[in-house]
């Protein structure tokens, strides 16, 4: 009985030993063993469910070993909403403690290309962040909302430059244009507002002209061309008459300014009003910023589109070189039966 009675407890502790052993080995691999076969990205909603997002980890980044996931994170109460980047090399512990943790991967925020409305803008900043696009438009048509930043409700697009901003996918309204704000600042150095001020503009006012320079042509090499006529013009005390701000005016629903359209009763209207319109009418590239702060040089007080529709523009010091360009312009659009 005796040596039955060592046998047993020798058998008992093996036992112990390969169950401690296979508990150390699995601890080990859940810790320090990678665990997935490709990097994937994780998008996590409020609410989504801890299996929920388990099985995108095992069907996504093809998780080389499923029953380590469950061990780790099968266990957790919830997983935090939030970006996350899931590499080849993470082990099952460290998604685990990602995911509860909130240890999210920045996203890029990418202000680009023709922005004409806050509704625009709106819209491109919730097709890349986690906030609705409502809630992003309301904030911008809030004077409240935007008072901290310096700005009304007309010059949202004062504070915004066009450029990519890494941030977490889950920042509220409020974080994305504390974000925004704190590029503008960096960016609006002494050296530029300096040159502003040799304008005779304040930033803001920059802002505006290059809004219409951007309205004017996307083609760069013209743009500072296209700012010095209006520079010119401000300086003369003629009026900036731009097609861009009348078509701001409707909307931007306009293919072609006719006369009709510059009767227009807004002070966005530079055929009726002098200056420089309230605000600015889009959200201008920094190309048309920088043509603004550095404007080339010359006597011409208009422009015009090239006949050949290449992009360019023709310009002219005298209204009567001017009108000999825009009938040329005009006689190459009737030939292509652009009237409306």
């Amino acid at each position: 009985m005796k040596a039955r009675g060592k046998t047993l407890i020798v058998l008992a502790l093996l036992g112990i030993m390969v169950l401690g052993g296979l508990y150390l080995y699995r601890a080990g691999y859940d810790r320090r063993m990678p665990n997935f076969r490709t990097r994937f990205e994780l998008y996590v909603q409020p609410g989504t469910e801890v299996q929920e997002v388990m099985d995108s980890l095992i069907a996504n980044g093809r998780c080389r070993n499923t029953e380590s996931l469950r061990r780790t994170l099968g266990r957790a109460k919830e997983v935090k909403p939030g970006h996350y980047t899931v590499d080849p090399g993470c082990t099952s512990m460290y998604v685990t403690r990602m995911l509860t943790n909130g240890w999210q991967t920045p996203v890029n925020l990418t202000v680009s290309g023709s922005i004409r409305s806050t509704r625009a803008l709106a819209r491109k900043i919730g097709a890349q962040m986690m906030v609705d696009s409502k809630d992003v438009l309301a904030f911008m048509k809030s004077a409240d909302s935007l008072a901290p930043y310096g700005v009304d409700t007309s010059h949202v697009f004062c504070l915004v430059l066009q450029d990519t901003y890494q941030m977490k996918w889950t920042a509220s309204v409020r974080d994305i244009f504390d974000r925004l704000q704190t590029e503008h600042d960096s960016w609006w150095t002494q050296e530029r507002r300096s040159k502003a001020r040799k304008q005779g503009l304040t930033p803001d006012q920059v802002v505006t002209l290059a809004s219409i320079v951007d309205g004017e042509s996307h083609y760069q090499p013209e743009q500072p061309t296209i700012a010095g006529v209006y520079l010119n013009r401000l300086a003369a005390g003629m009026k900036l008459q731009a097609d861009p701000t009348v078509n701001y005016c409707f909307g931007y629903s306009l293919k072609r300014i006719l006369k009709r359209h510059l009767e227009i009763d807004s002070p966005y209207n530079t055929y009726r009003y002098e200056g420089l319109p309230p605000g600015p009418i889009s959200c201008p590239p920094k190309s048309c910023l920088e043509a603004v702060l550095n404007p080339e040089k010359h006597n011409f007080l208009y422009f015009c589109a090239d006949p050949s529709f290449n992009g360019s523009h023709r310009f002219a010091a005298s209204y009567e070189e001017h009108l000999r360009n825009a009938r040329a312009f005009q006689d190459a659009l009737n030939r292509r039966k652009l009237i409306f």
